[in-house]
């Protein structure tokens, strides 16, 4: 038996699942954000804390876990929690979609040096860029750091007493050679600390200390192994079996992501192509992110009074696209573009555009969104074979039939179950404690597979074209 525990922003999920990976008991915990400030995004760790040991005594309610072998985390990406030399969180922890440290990240994004050793970008929303932030604004905060851990990390130090982080997570702070899978001194002293503040590493699927003892007795709980984990998008690779090179997968969440296994390293920052280490050995993946998939739907619902089911329940088969075009940019743009400062427009309307249409325009243009992370990733020289289909969007038929045709490759849509980053978590528990490899991160069931309409490829790269001409004339014009 393997728990995964997944800190996700709003909750935390922990599952129980048996040597064959089926899931035997569930339980998740509401969690709260506080923003005191425009941009401001913080959390306070010891929720985490809390919230597992009440996740934890709920799982172990619902089954006999006198038989668990291991425990696995994920958790959400990029957060800065900042600890003293007793352990002891120094300030509420900075958040992924904490966005005060812009000035922070364009000066170190001007420094060729971030983009040269850790492959991609610097983002305002990585740790790096938030930590500086402290240095300039909060200097007696920063002399106190003993260290800098992710979230996920410092549920790990509640857990087991030890500072230590996996590749996947570490990949995304901005201080880590992603080539080499390790820390960068030179990166870390250009922001004035160094390899003493950060966490060891360890592979995801590696072990990273055990269950406290006196934690494991009140919880009622063996003192089990507690694997290294991974960020939240790498847990979901595994949890969906996407770990080799031509497998991916598409979320369609508040946000999107086209998510790419690799067996190489391929880095591509001038593409805003995420490129990551993944959670096992010698394996990396790498992102296209589009900041409103769903949540363009939701805005629609909002704006004509329907649900998000209502707007897509008549749509019918998926056809060459008319006129009307919508970019998806409400809150800027990741991939391929990293333009914070972009905005969403609907183009060609007229008399005749009803709320049917411009809901078939909201779907189109998130579709071109997922096709330029596409190109992107393909000029890395990223093959993508094809990809699973995830998350609340995908339960459109039309829209995952959409996207497949857009992208040019199948798209297969799991039946009913969880695949994502708690089951991740659980599987790379049971790697690290019984050895097990990649085997074990299979692809789930498949429902339904939509294949990629050949009669529809010149109607929507035609429209697709149309979409980034769009684009670029409102990029002149903002």
């Amino acid at each position: 038996m393997f728990i995964g525990l997944d800190l996700g922003t709003s909750s935390l999920k922990a599952i129980l699942i048996d040597d064959a990976q089926n899931v035997l008991a569930e339980h998740s915990v509401r969690l709260t954000v506080q923003r005191l400030h425009d941009g401001w995004s913080e959390q306070d760790p010891q929720s985490w804390c809390s919230a597992a040991e009440e996740a934890l005594t709920a799982i172990a309610a619902q089954a006999d876990c006198s038989a668990l072998k291991g425990i696995g985390l994920s958790g959400h990406m990029h957060g800065a929690t900042l600890i003293d030399g007793s352990d002891r969180p120094l300030r509420p922890c900075m958040l992924w979609n904490d966005t005060r440290s812009a000035a922070q990240a364009a000066k170190m994004d001007a420094d060729p040096k971030f983009r040269a050793i850790t492959g991609n970008i610097v983002f305002p929303g990585f740790t790096a860029p938030k930590v500086d932030w402290v240095r300039e604004n909060e200097p007696a905060t920063f002399a106190k750091i003993s260290k800098i851990l992710l979230p996920k990390d410092y549920l790990r130090l509640f857990l087991t007493g030890a500072h230590v982080s996996e590749m996947s997570d570490a990949a995304g702070t901005a201080w880590f050679d992603c080539a080499a899978r390790d820390w960068s001194d030179d990166l870390l002293a250009r922001c004035g600390l160094s390899r003493n503040n950060m966490p060891s590493l360890v592979e995801g699927s590696e072990k990273s200390g055990r269950l406290r003892a006196d934690l494991a007795a009140r919880l009622g709980i063996p003192a089990v192994v507690v694997a290294g984990g991974a960020g939240d998008n790498a847990a979901a690779g595994i949890g969906a079996g996407v770990v080799r090179d031509g497998q991916a997968f598409v979320s369609l969440g508040t946000s999107g992501v086209l998510f790419a296994a690799n067996d190489g390293y391929r880095p591509a920052p001038e593409t805003a192509v995420h490129t990551f280490c993944h959670a096992c050995p010698a394996t990396w993946h790498q992102m296209g992110v589009i900041l409103a998939a769903t949540d363009a739907l939701e805005w629609l619902a909002r704006l004509t009074g329907q649900t998000a089911a209502q707007l897509t329940s008549d749509l019918g088969p998926v056809t060459a696209p008319g006129r009307t075009l919508f970019l998806p940019y409400l809150g800027g743009e990741r991939t391929p573009h990293n333009d914070a400062r972009i905005r969403g427009q609907f183009l060609h309307l007229d008399h005749a555009t009803d709320a049917r249409a411009a809901a078939r325009a909201v779907l189109e243009g998130v579709a071109f969104a997922f096709g330029d992370s596409a190109m992107a990733l393909a000029a890395t020289g990223t093959r993508i074979d094809r990809a699973l289909a995830l998350g609340g969007g995908a339960k459109s038929g039309h829209w995952v039939s959409l996207i497949a045709s857009v992208l040019g490759v199948p798209l297969a849509l799991p039946k009913a179950g969880d695949f994502g980053a708690a089951l991740g978590a659980a599987r790379l528990g049971q790697m690290a404690a019984t050895g097990a490899g990649l085997e074990i991160a299979t692809e789930p069931p498949i429902a339904r597979t939509f294949d990629p309409d050949p009669s529809l490829a010149d109607p929507l790269a035609q429209a697709h074209d149309r979409y980034r001409r769009a684009y670029a004339a409102l990029k002149d014009l903002s």
